[in-house]
């Protein structure tokens, strides 16, 4: 299960270009106006070999344009009920302000490890605002430039160094039996697709607290399957009272995509599919998870013909492109129609994820396929590929191809060779990662 750490501040004092630095990416909108962040911020960091995620609460901010206290107070709350660890992120220019004694207050009430982290200390002279911050009662500041990347060698040090220590005697007992997470939209049916599975017979399900406190694993053994529902705390308790659900879920989202083989992932077949649907499946890609799309409440939809079954399809596949090779079913939690299909498939996309190949086979198919339409040429050097191979124990499947310049090896290719392994072996649900390794 991975770790979790959430950045928190006020407006406009640098949290999504901290987040672009850290996971050192471009994908958060970062613009000079106070509020503009309206992407949904989750990355993956690693540092020294220790990996976590880090999200960028303002990401949810609803009324950026018309900051309110509530808002950040929800950001805030949000980190402090779901993340391992807070990074509190100050202005160096502004010094400290009301908002950030407020949001001090309530950090130093929550018992989570919190880094102070002082940005835009763009020049020197701006190291001298830094130590007006340990009046916020939260130990010593990081001084940091966000822009040109000072100090966050520091500051991602002291990060792996609080991060809590997982637990991994309780994931071990897991390991072997199928972890499936059933996560989407609010109102797309999760509550009663688990409600469906589990019935009222409650005796056939245990609940085991997973190694956070976030995590409940619920052990399903009936009808033949035996595999755990991975369930986050909170999503089946009542929303708090003015809790906006949407602002919640996709962070719910994460951690249950992250302690999962598998995501049963729902869409609302009377909305078709929406932007957040998108985000979430995005999430369950970056995390390499098995995937089965339930098209949810197909018993309110009008036209059930195949036709209009093959175009609800084929715009799901269309959005969520290039990764295709996965399985749709049109269900009912409600009416419980095909929810023993989503099932089944949800333990064949768990068997696809472990399913090895021979190397002997492996050479034997996709030399002949590589031969039969070799790497494009580059300056007149050609590549060699010398032959394949399965990396042994991954939890994705994964190929490693040896070459002489596996650097020239492009995207087309690579998906040319994934093309090629799934059509001769079944990996449907599942991705798989192709890589390229120099054997000159």
């Amino acid at each position: 299960m991975g770790q979790l750490v959430a950045i928190v501040g006020r407006p406009n004092v640098g949290k999504s270009t901290l987040f672009n630095r850290l996971t050192q990416s471009r994908t958060a909108i970062v613009d000079d106006t106070a509020g503009t962040t309206r992407d949904r911020q989750y990355g993956k960091v690693d540092w020294n070999g220790k990996e976590f995620s880090i999200v960028d609460t303002g990401g949810w901010v609803v009324n950026s344009e018309d900051v309110f206290e509530s808002e950040i107070n929800k950001q805030v709350q949000l980190a402090i009920e779901q993340a391992d660890e807070i990074l509190f992120v100050v202005d160096a220019m502004n010094g400290v302000t009301d908002l950030d004694d407020h949001v001090a207050e309530i950090l130093r009430k929550s018992k989570k490890p919190v880094i102070l982290v002082a940005n835009k200390v763009d020049s020197n002279e701006w190291l001298y605002n830094v130590p007006e911050f340990y009046g916020l009662g939260l130990g010593e500041p990081y001084p940091v430039s966000a822009v040109s990347g000072y100090g966050t060698g520091d500051l991602l040090d002291e990060v792996v160094k609080k991060l809590p220590e997982k637990d991994d005697s309780e994931e071990e007992k897991l390991d072997d039996i199928p972890k499936f997470a059933i996560v989407g939209r609010p109102n797309a049916g999760k509550s009663s697709l688990i409600n469906a599975f589990i019935g009222e017979d409650r005796h056939i399900v245990t609940d085991i607290a997973g190694t956070t406190r976030d995590s409940i694993y619920t052990r399903y053994d009936k009808f033949g399957f035996d595999f755990y529902l991975v369930d986050t705390a909170g999503i089946r308790k009542k929303a708090k009272v003015n809790e906006d659900i949407e602002y919640y879920s996709v962070i719910r989202s994460i951690r249950a995509i992250e302690a999962s083989d598998v995501c049963i992932l729902m869409i609302d077949a009377t909305r078709g599919i929406e932007t957040q649907d998108v985000n979430i499946f995005s999430l369950i890609q970056r995390n390499k998870k098995g995937l089965v799309v339930v098209v949810n409440k197909w018993d309110l939809v009008e036209d059930k013909s195949t036709a209009a079954i093959k175009t609800f399809e084929n715009a799901i596949r269309e959005r969520f492109a290039p990764f295709v090779d996965f399985p749709i079913i049109f269900a009912s939690a409600l009416t419980k129609q095909r929810i023993f299909k989503v099932l089944e498939t949800a333990v064949q996309v768990f068997e696809n994820r472990r399913r090895t190949v021979p190397t002997s086979q492996l050479n034997n198919v996709m030399l002949e396929a590589i031969a039969a339409y070799p790497p494009p040429a580059n300056k007149g050097k050609f590549v060699k590929i010398k032959y394949v191979t399965m990396l042994k124990g991954a939890q994705v499947p994964t190929f490693i191809f040896f070459c002489n310049l596996p650097q020239w090896v492009k995207e087309p290719y690579r998906r040319y060779l994934e093309n090629k392994i799934r059509e001769n072996w079944d990996y449907f649900g599942t991705p798989i990662n192709i890589f390229m390794r120099d054997k000159s």
